[in-house]
């Protein structure tokens, strides 16, 4: 038989502090603490009966009683503190390390004690998006945004404003705000100066663009990084390259139906086991700006680089690979599946 486990008074004591608190349910505490629920609600019982004499004990005797009290509640507190910190801490940089996929890989629906919403908070999802069912996009939707990216190619330079011009020009009847949600779906903006409406989070670290007056002037000299739009016949999916400018060799790519962010780390991570640039630019798009992405490079010890607002030329290489690629390759096929697409841009890439 196992051996039975003893407590000292000051271990009875924290244990029934915390069934008063009622944070946890009896069983939970039992569960934890490797005790049968019954000794713990006799424990509480007698610690309640036991209260009343509390004040009837001398003076001297209820101080030094109130002391060790005071001093039991105080590690309390700090034990509490000190979790809390931690459980921030994990928190943080669980989100900041690990992709959303990766996080919800973690995830135990059966967990005897996490509920799954519990389970979401800790990993830092959204609990309404695990029973989120995507709607298909419109034909109308696909159509509107394959005009788009069409618009979009031909003129990098064109916002929202010229965007909605050619499109009511054509006799698309689609407003402004609904251009402006395609085009944010679609992870593009004009490359032109404009009103302040593009400009980055302000938690999100902008590092300078270093590459002004500079030519890439060797292999791994300069590496530049990019998503496009990829349009499909009942759909779209969404290509990101990691492109050596001096040799315009297409060090790795990444295709993915969504713009979570893991295509592009899984883009990033492949890149480096490959080599490491002096170099390494981008927009300054979310993707591009955020901890997870941003860290994989100062862990390389590579020199960020970013492109400026409003600056046409800045990423200059990668637009023409996107010209290439759309004209001499994506519009002239209507892929119908994104396996079809991938194919396509294994033989092309």
């Amino acid at each position: 038989m196992p051996k039975k486990k003893h407590f000292t008074s000051t271990q009875k004591a924290q244990i029934v502090l915390e069934i008063l608190r009622e944070d946890k349910t009896i069983a939970q505490i039992a569960s934890e603490n490797g005790v049968h629920p019954n000794q713990l609600h006799r424990w509480k019982k007698q610690a309640l009966e036991n209260l009343p004499q509390l004040f009837e004990e001398d003076r001297k005797g209820e101080k030094i009683r109130e002391a060790e009290h005071d001093r039991q509640l105080n590690q309390l507190y700090a034990e509490i503190g000190r979790l809390s910190a931690q459980l921030s801490w994990l928190k943080k940089n669980l989100a900041s390390t690990l992709s959303r996929q990766e996080r919800l890989r973690m995830l135990e629906p059966d967990h005897p004690q996490l509920s799954r919403k519990v389970q979401a908070e800790l990993l830092g999802v959204s609990y309404s998006s695990l029973f989120y069912q995507p709607v298909p996009p419109s034909p109308r939707e696909i159509a509107i945004k394959h005009r788009i990216d069409r618009i979009y190619t031909e003129h990098p330079y064109y916002g929202l404003r010229q965007i909605a011009v050619v499109l009511k020009r054509e006799g698309i009847a689609v407003s402004r705000p609904t251009v402006q949600r395609y085009m944010r779906e679609m992870g593009i903006f004009g490359l032109g100066p404009g009103p302040n409406t593009s400009k980055p989070a302000l938690q999100h670290p902008i590092y300078p663009y270093l590459l002004r007056n500079v030519t890439a002037a060797y292999p791994n000299h300069i590496w530049g990084i990019d998503i496009t739009y990829i349009p499909l016949r009942a759909g779209w999916l969404y290509l990101v390259v990691v492109l050596d400018w001096f040799s315009r060799f297409i060090v790795s790519w990444r295709l993915s139906q969504s713009l979570e962010i893991d295509f592009v780390l899984e883009a990033v991570d492949e890149a480096l086991l490959q080599a490491t640039p002096h170099i390494w630019n981008s927009d300054q798009g979310s993707h591009f700006t955020g901890p997870q992405y941003l860290e994989r490079l100062l862990a390389a010890h590579v020199q960020i680089s970013m492109d400026g607002r409003g600056r046409a030329q800045d990423n200059i290489l990668t637009e023409r690979l996107w010209r290439t690629l759309k004209y001499e390759e994506v519009y002239l096929h209507e892929y119908i599946s994104p396996k079809e697409a991938y194919d396509s841009a294994r033989i092309f890439l």
